[in-house]
């Protein structure tokens, strides 16, 4: 849902940028994604419905388990994601609670968080008030004529933390569904350039670095 800023930012560029992060220069200033035209799309009623239900269900982002070694786990989890986090959120509480809110809605979505990681990686550098010049806003760069389209109107709630991952989540998992489980074309979709490689490739790319040693 990013704007590409410059011409000069070709997409032999992007990629060789996001192949760099892959490697390990995770610490590398935000880009610009490789986005297309990306224009808002009509939703049948009963679509527009079901995503207006699940963001307006505002439960917070506390996790419940069927049993110890599930709790266990996701314990390992917030442990291993907040130390590679620690270089772009230096303070405990607010990395903590936001990779509570990331893990909390991706499960509620369907997704897995390394993907989500990844993919607020590509698009925001993880800054909270980010904003592209296309107008989309947040970790997870949502447009604001979603807020309209399936939330309250106010576009200015997208800077909120669960408000923004709760969208993105929302609209990533609805993109997914319409492209009946296809990763790459969800991807494309999301940042308006469905069809090209840059921009999954990229998330792709990210996403490795958010993984728990034996995931693939």
């Amino acid at each position: 849902m990013t704007k590409h800023l410059k011409n000069e930012l070709t997409p032999a560029a992007v990629l060789r940028r996001s192949l760099l992060m892959a490697a390990g220069a995770g610490f590398l200033l935000p880009r610009p994604a490789q986005a297309g035209a990306q224009v808002e799309e009509p939703l049948v009623d009963s679509v527009r419905s079901a995503l207006s239900a699940s963001i307006a269900n505002s439960a917070p982002p506390k996790p419940s388990f069927a049993d110890v070694e599930q709790r266990l786990a996701y314990l390992r989890w917030l442990g291993v994601m907040s130390e590679k986090l620690k270089r772009r959120k230096s303070e405990t509480q607010t990395r903590i609670e936001f990779l509570e809110t990331v893990w909390y809605e991706s499960m509620r979505a369907g997704l897995e968080p390394s993907l989500v990681l990844g993919l607020i990686q590509v698009e925001s550098g993880f800054r909270k008030y980010a904003i592209s010049s296309a107008g989309a806003r947040g970790y997870m760069q949502v447009m604001p004529f979603w807020a309209k389209l399936i939330g309250d109107g106010q576009a200015s709630r997208l800077f909120h933390m669960q408000t923004n991952l709760r969208f993105g989540c929302v609209i990533l998992r609805h993109y997914l569904d319409r492209e009946k489980g296809n990763m790459f074309l969800t991807l494309g979709r999301y940042n308006g350039s469905r069809g090209r490689a840059e921009y999954p490739n990229a998330v792709f790319a990210c996403r490795k670095q958010w993984l728990m040693d034996g995931e693939k």
